[in-house]
């Protein structure tokens, strides 16, 4: 029986780098399903796993480790499964571009309200700062000033110049780390500044919509420096919350959880509530518009039923 680190799923296939340093093709036994959530894969890149080796030389995944976390999407199909990104993360990065396509605010919050969920640390990359005007650098000045206020350490680059890209790896050594971001925002050129040998696929911009066309459709585990990883994601589209009550929401927007325990009532949804300390905030500029239109947004989907029972 032998252990190791599932490095790729392929949909049918799981590659497993063993402790010993071998790289073995897996499948899963017919009857393997995770108890505590309804998945279409019930393992993921990030998990500690033992396999065994049958006579005719097949590989089969027996058992998983306990999770220290995971982070999961909606399934694309309309079920109520999920997806589950990965597994055993440190830390997130999401590439953003403030143009060639933008990112929206309300994609930027929701994909840190998730990882708060999850207790996943998350940066922020701004990348193709080479591109913008001068508008579009103080915007993204503006959008860095905000969420540097909030915690989330931020960084600009250019992938494609290699701007600031040394930063970026000195912040993935040793750790275990998600990138994301829409299709489009230049992740596979940025990773591929980063770990020059991998020459992951890189997309064109279709010019029609300024959108990306996605390269990736599995996630993939690639060695950075000092024992890190670097997991490549397909760009996520619909990053919908699980497990979340309506109440439970402004838990993680940070400055949000934090006025709210001002409001007058402990249930509050911070949108009409008399006595809510948190649109009193807003008002006065301590909460910014941007945040707050996300958390709305967020709890719109709560009425739509967009949102995932828990499992």
């Amino acid at each position: 029986m032998d252990k190791g680190l599932v490095i790729k799923n392929t949909g049918s296939w799981y590659v497993v780098k063993t402790d010993d340093g071998r790289t073995v093709e897996c499948k899963i036994k017919g009857n393997f399903r995770l108890k505590e959530i309804r998945s279409t894969n019930p393992i993921a890149v990030g998990d500690r796993v033992s396999i065994s080796v049958n006579a005719e030389g097949t590989a089969f995944i027996t058992s998983i480790e306990d999770r220290k976390n995971y982070i999961i999407r909606r399934a694309s199909n309309l079920s109520k499964q999920s997806h589950i990104i990965a597994a055993n993360l440190d830390q997130c990065m999401l590439v953003v571009t403030i143009n060639y396509p933008e990112t929206s605010t309300i994609f930027i919050d929701r994909f840190l309200a998730t990882a708060e969920a999850y207790r996943i640390p998350v940066c922020l990359v701004f990348n193709k700062v080479d591109l913008y005007t001068e508008d579009e650098s103080r915007y993204l000045d503006g959008l860095i000033n905000l969420y540097t206020h909030l915690g989330y350490a931020c960084y600009k680059v250019s992938a494609l110049n290699n701007t600031g890209i040394d930063a970026v790896k000195a912040a993935l050594a040793g750790k275990v780390t998600l990138f994301s971001g829409n299709s489009g925002v230049g992740k596979s050129t940025f990773i591929n500044a980063i770990l020059p040998e991998q020459q992951l696929k890189t997309g064109e911009i279709s010019a029609a919509h300024n959108k990306g066309t996605h390269t990736t459709t599995f996630s993939e585990m690639y060695p950075v420096d000092k024992e890190g990883y670097l997991i490549d994601t397909p760009g996520i589209k619909g990053f919908g919350t699980f497990d979340m009550d309506e109440e439970e929401v402004g838990h993680y927007f940070r400055e949000i959880f934090e006025f709210s325990a001002n409001c007058k009532y402990n249930n509050c949804t911070h949108r009409h509530e008399p006595g809510c300390a948190v649109r009193e905030a807003v008002e006065k500029h301590y909460i910014s518009e941007s945040r707050y239109a996300s958390y709305l947004n967020m709890l719109e989907d709560k009425e739509e039923g967009k949102y995932r029972a828990p499992y």
